[in-house]
């Protein structure tokens, strides 16, 4: 049962076990109305616009959805800040900067597709200590705290969560995705052909939340992409480092246009898959 964190009285704690609380108590209640709102709209892409590209959409769901989180973080927690993908913005006062994603994986929320998720970070002075990430369709809650392990909650079953123990590359699930823009995509293609015939196979889901935490569960053995902002792995990325995966990502002032890497994979595999990401040129950044 999350526990319910609303009425607290007195000063904001910033320990992180509280962080964790209110992140997976403002995710699952956002996915609620996310899945609501979607219901009512019916065919969600009459109701798109576009960002950074042309193949860059954000709906009306998106920004709903963080206005309700971002709302509901200055009711509880006036002296924090926020960092939203949709433009809620707010400097910290507390040392605590909550780290927004209302719906990673856009693009699979418009076609249906069942993997996209709520995600929300909390980090103190620059560093990610708790997060939640929430799959809408599935109901599934992943979470972590700094020092606390990590769980995934599925109705009334909690799992704590550990990365597989494979020591083999060419027996790594390895999960990745694609930029927006074009020209990231051809080179993120190109030095795919050198890291496809070294795995035992590919997988691109679609949400880089909801990778690290397939990384989490063992459902895939390593992630990598190039590109994407500390809302897509904020909370994560910390899901993934408890569960026991080794975890690179960029600065959270790091913009996805620096084209760097950020890569999760299970700590038995960690080391030799990385050399094999060296010669084949996966770790140096792509920018557009």
């Amino acid at each position: 049962m999350t526990e319910n964190v609303s009425s607290r009285p007195g000063k904001a704690s910033n320990d992180p076990a509280t962080l964790r609380a209110i992140a997976v108590e403002t995710a699952e209640l956002a996915a609620k109305r996310i899945a609501a709102k979607r219901e009512e709209l019916g065919d969600i892409r009459q109701f798109v616009t576009t960002k950074s590209s042309a193949v860059d959409p954000v709906t009306v769901v998106d920004t709903m959805a963080e206005d309700f989180i971002a709302d509901r973080l200055e009711s509880l927690r006036p002296e924090d800040g926020i960092i939203g993908e949709e433009g809620s913005s707010r400097e910290s006062v507390s040392g605590v900067s909550w780290v927004v994603d209302p719906i990673d994986g856009t693009v699979n929320f418009l076609y249906g597709l069942p993997q996209y998720a709520v995600s929300i970070g909390a980090a103190i002075d620059g560093e990610v200590v708790a997060g939640a990430v929430v799959n809408v369709v599935t109901g599934a809650v992943y979470s972590a705290a700094r020092g606390e392990g990590a769980t995934r909650r599925l109705g009334a079953q909690v799992r704590e969560l550990q990365v597989n123990e494979v020591t083999d590359p060419a027996q790594v699930l390895l999960a990745t995705g694609f930029s927006y823009s074009s020209a990231r995509r051809r080179a993120q293609a190109e030095v795919l052909t050198g890291i496809l015939p070294v795995v035992r196979d590919i997988r691109r889901m679609g949400s880089a939340a909801l990778d690290f935490c397939a990384v989490a569960e063992g459902s895939v053995d390593a992630y990598y992409e190039h590109g994407i902002n500390c809302w897509d792995y904020a909370a994560g990325a910390i899901i993934a480092a408890e569960a026991g995966a080794v975890v690179k990502v960029p600065s959270l002032s790091t913009p996805g246009v620096a084209g760097e890497i950020s890569f999760a994979a299970a700590g038995s595999v960690a080391g030799p898959l990385g050399e094999i990401f060296e010669k084949c040129g996966v770790v140096a950044a792509l920018p557009r």
